[in-house]
């Protein structure tokens, strides 16, 4: 693994990591603003593909910048766009994860010429204005019911959802991010507190960060191919809220992992890579289909 670092328009250094081989795709990571390092190697896709894990700034190995503002969301596309030079790519397959997803539409809003596959893992809705009801959070919590965790993190979630959340809330809920609440799960939701920038996250989606309605409009016309991947449990990004997503790209995918959770290459690995590469590799030297998974 290498720890290549290149310079922003506004001079701050920004770091990636970078492992596997084959064809470049650059991964944004979620949070918002965590250090890439949990994405890990995504499920074994470095095993097809050069992974280009960008540190946004203030995060993982990345530089903190002069000026804070510059962690809002319509601010970090720069900072793509100044990966994509310094990698000398004419265009970028791009991958982003939860609130990085945010990011990697906004980039293809207003580079579309430079997005060759987009693959929106998970997505966050702010960028496109979707509304996740609690509703549709609690139906798709309570097809967890035989899980033994199950009592107090229902209960607990319906404290969020009723606006009443206490200091333990979001870690009694955790749970249900997961498609498995193994130990591996509960390490991966461990190390995360230590991942994210506060002060930069408090940032990211700040007044100004979003313009739905202009990005909606730019994606309409976006000629890239679109993979929409989502969790059949994931209470985040609800396949529902997921599949009115996919309908305002005019070539997107959408497909429904089963089982998994907010992140699905920890939930099942090999099926999270098969699904991802064969998306990547379409229209290149591979021709598998995409595995389809449950419809949403």
């Amino acid at each position: 693994m290498t720890m290549p670092v290149f310079s922003a328009y506004d001079g701050t250094e920004l770091a990636c990591r970078e492992l596997g081989e084959g064809p470049p795709l650059v991964c944004l990571p979620g949070g918002p603003m965590q250090d890439s390092i949990y994405l890990g190697d995504l499920g074994g896709l470095s095993a097809h593909r050069r992974l280009i894990m960008l540190d946004l700034r203030g995060t993982g190995r990345s530089a903190v910048p002069e000026n804070p503002a510059s962690y809002r969301c319509d601010r970090l596309v720069d900072d793509v766009e100044a990966l994509r030079e310094h990698l000398g790519l004419d265009r970028l397959d791009l991958l982003g994860h939860s609130a990085g997803t945010n990011l990697a539409v906004l980039y293809a809003a207003r580079h579309p010429k430079r997005v060759g596959r987009l693959a929106l893992i998970t997505p966050s809705v702010g960028a496109l204005g979707i509304t996740v009801t609690g509703e549709m959070r609690i139906r798709t919590a309570r097809s967890r019911r035989d899980e033994p965790w199950f009592p107090e993190a229902f209960a607990a979630l319906e404290e969020l959802v009723a606006g009443r959340a206490g200091a333990d809330t979001f870690q009694a809920i955790a749970p249900f991010w997961h498609g498995r609440w193994d130990e591996a799960a509960r390490a991966h939701r461990a190390a995360e507190d230590g991942q994210r920038n506060a002060e930069a996250a408090a940032v990211f989606a700040a007044e100004g960060a979003f313009d739905p309605v202009g990005t909606r409009e730019a994606i309409a016309r976006l000629a890239s191919p679109v993979l929409v991947l989502a969790g059949e449990v994931d209470l985040n990004s609800p396949p529902p809220a997921m599949a009115e997503l996919s309908a305002l790209f005019p070539h997107a995918q959408l497909v429904v992992q089963p089982g998994a959770g907010h992140f699905p290459w920890l939930d099942d690995a090999k099926q999270f890579a098969a699904t991802t590469e064969a998306f990547l590799s379409q229209g290149t030297t591979s021709t598998t289909p995409i595995p389809k998974g449950r419809p949403s």
